[in-house]
């Protein structure tokens, strides 16, 4: 008697195991179908470059105001890679140049579009940008804090924080520079 009152709760169990993985089964296609439809339609270059691309000339452009470039003052006034320009054009032509330097790396990645080689220089110009920005996270006074009671930790603050986002657009401006490139090299072997 027994066994036959637990024949039916193994059943059930096994329909429930099953739909289980037929649930699971049903995600996992939903979720492959998806990631191929982000690739397919290279989502991620688009969101990528966009980003770079409206970033760039938004920050470009604020650079060339006096807050900008008084913002910048402590950040590149304290890296050992760019010292040197502040002392050499002063702060508002050094942050003009700085946001020079942004907007023609937003245009070359717009051109790049058309003519990958120009996507490519504009990663070239990012990479190193954003390389030296990264560093300024340990260099500049106030990145990195304790926070009180917390002894031995160490933090990075918001301006650290704002500073961290350029090792992500590093990472995005060395995926331009692959992207753009691979386009270059398609277009000279169609040509």
């Amino acid at each position: 008697m027994s066994d036959l009152r637990s024949a039916p709760a193994t059943n059930t169990n096994s329909q429930e195991r099953t739909s289980g993985v037929a649930l699971s089964e049903r995600t996992r296609c939903f979720v492959l179908r998806l990631a191929s439809w982000v690739d397919d339609r290279n989502v991620a270059f688009l969101v990528i470059s966009l980003g770079m691309i409206v970033m760039l000339l938004w920050a470009g452009s604020y650079k060339m105001t006096a807050p900008g470039a008084e913002g910048i003052v402590p950040l590149v006034s304290n890296s050992p890679l760019i010292w040197w320009h502040f002392k050499l054009f002063g702060p508002y032509l050094g942050s003009d140049i700085i946001g020079l330097t942004e907007i023609t790396a937003a245009i070359l990645f717009i051109a790049g579009y058309f003519r990958p080689l120009a996507g490519v220089i504009g990663g070239l110009i990012t990479t190193l940008m954003f390389f030296i920005t990264s560093t300024m996270v340990i260099t500049t006074p106030g990145a990195i804090i304790s926070v009180p009671g917390i002894h031995g930790m160490r933090y990075m603050s918001f301006l650290g924080l704002f500073l961290f986002k350029d090792v992500i657009a590093l990472g995005a401006s060395l995926y331009l520079i692959g992207y753009f490139g691979n386009k270059a090299v398609e277009h000279d072997n169609k040509a």
